[in-house]
C-alpha cells in the first residue's frame, strides 16, 4: 500500500526541491531534534532545520533502509557515513489529512554521530 504523503517526502529527498519541502509543512509544524531540548514550532523554523539537515546528512551516502507505516505517520530508518563516522537514525513523520507534515522527530545514534551532527547543524543553521 502506497502512502502519497510518504511518496512526496521521498521525492523531496531525491530532488532536494526546497519549495516542495515548504509546501509539505503545516504552518504549525513541530520539529524535535536529537540535540535541541525544546521542540521547534512553526513552519519557518522547521523548514530551516529540515533544509539544513538535508545539506548535512543528505548526499551520496544517505539511504533509508527501513520503513514502518501507519495511515498518517511513518518511521523511516536511515544511515550515512560522514567524516568516517557511521550514523544510524530514524525520522518519525506525522501528516494531517491534507498531507502536510505536522510533526517531525529525528533520533540519531551513536553519541559520536550526535556530537558531530550537533556541530555541523549549528554551523549550517548559523548560515541560514
Amino acid at each position: 500500500m502506497t502512502n502519497p504523503h510518504l511518496d512526496r517526502w521521498h521525492s523531496y529527498i531525491r530532488n532536494h526541491d526546497k519549495q516542495a519541502l515548504w509546501d509539505m509543512l503545516h504552518p504549525d509544524a513541530v520539529f524535535e531534534s536529537p540535540v535541541v531540548h525544546t521542540p521547534q514550532r512553526g513552519r519557518d523554523i522547521v523548514y530551516k532545520y529540515l533544509a539544513s539537515a538535508d545539506k548535512v546528512l543528505g548526499g551520496p551516502g544517505f539511504a533509508y533502509i527501513g520503513e514502518w507505516h501507519a495511515p498518517n505517520s511513518a518511521i523511516l530508518e536511515f544511515t550515512n557515513t560522514i567524516n568516517g563516522i557511521s550514523i544510524d537514525g530514524i525520522d518519525m513523520i506525522t501528516w494531517n489529512d491534507d498531507g502536510q507534515i505536522t510533526h517531525f522527530k529525528v533520533m540519531v545514534r551513536p553519541l559520536k554521530a550526535v556530537n558531530m551532527l550537533h556541530q555541523m547543524m549549528g554551523e549550517m543553521l548559523a548560515k541560514a
